[in-house]
């Protein structure tokens, strides 16, 4: 199903966001999608502060353009507290790209209240680049725990796989409990938690392959904590996808301590995806 609704990018006009701007840029091309570029000036009444915000707002125009010639870009320059006018783009927007961090407006994004809000908020997929892509990178990976969350992370990163034709490389990771006498059935209780996702996970890629053709899937179940085992997967990863929100392993990501985990040490970018409130996207 082709998807109309416009990749939104924000910017400051910091060094992170215009690489956040140029990743967007590339998906767009690579997805099909428009690219509207939204610069939030908080300080809108002082005439420095505004021409400073359509410069910075230009500037990265043309570093879209440049990285995706055949993407349609339009750019907005908005009034209004950040976080509140981000989260208003996420209504008709497919995903949101942030850096992850900046200036002004977007100050200690990712790592402060700005980049955690608009991430654990929106209705649709917001990508962190923290890091850039790195060119011999491109195997897209995915955290997968069995919930509505990572399902939602799974087919979205089965989308970035077709447009990249990339591998996809699911991981399931879990801690076993620390308190001994659980530690047998804890173990067998992991075991059938594993099946079940890996069942889930095939079913999912056998409907995406028989509309879309081929798509290379490597599986990783592995006793290690989650942030770690993600963490370490990013090394060669072009992105990693996980839910907004989960359980077992994954749990309480984008806002718990895997997400936060994940987003500070990551080695490319990072996108956070909730269900879809609608079925038509």
């Amino acid at each position: 199903m082709t998807n109309t609704k416009t990749i939104v990018a924000g910017t400051d006009g910091s060094q992170p966001a215009s690489r956040a701007v140029e990743w967007a840029a590339a998906d767009a091309g690579r997805r099909k999608r428009a690219l509207r570029i939204v610069h939030v000036c908080e300080r809108w009444g002082v005439p420095e502060q505004t021409v400073s915000c359509q410069e910075s707002l230009a500037a990265d125009a043309e570093r879209a353009r440049l990285a995706a010639p055949g993407v349609r870009v339009t750019t907005e320059l908005l009034p209004g507290h950040v976080v509140e006018t981000l989260l208003g783009e996420a209504a008709a927007a497919e995903s949101i790209v942030l850096g992850s961090r900046g200036l002004g407006g977007f100050g200690a994004l990712l790592l402060g209240s700005v980049g955690l809000a608009v991430a654990g908020h929106a209705d649709v997929p917001v990508v962190i680049v923290r890091e850039p892509e790195r060119p011999e990178h491109g195997e897209i990976v995915v955290g997968i725990d069995g919930s509505e969350h990572s399902e939602a992370a799974l087919d979205y990163a089965l989308e970035q796989t077709l447009a990249r034709g990339v591998r996809l490389h699911t991981v399931h990771a879990w801690q076993m409990p620390v308190t001994a006498p659980y530690a047998t059935g804890y173990g067998d209780i992991a075991d059938r938690v594993a099946e079940d996702t890996a069942d889930l996970v095939r079913k999912r890629v056998a409907r995406w392959r028989d509309e879309h053709g081929h798509i290379e899937v490597k599986e990783s179940f592995l006793c290690e904590h989650p942030v770690a085992a993600l963490v370490d997967a990013s090394r060669t990863a072009a992105l990693v996808v996980v839910g907004s929100r989960g359980m077992g392993g994954l749990a309480s990501a984008v806002l718990g301590s895997v997400s936060h985990g994940l987003l500070h040490h990551a080695h490319c970018p990072v996108a956070v995806v909730r269900p879809r409130k609608d079925a038509t996207g």
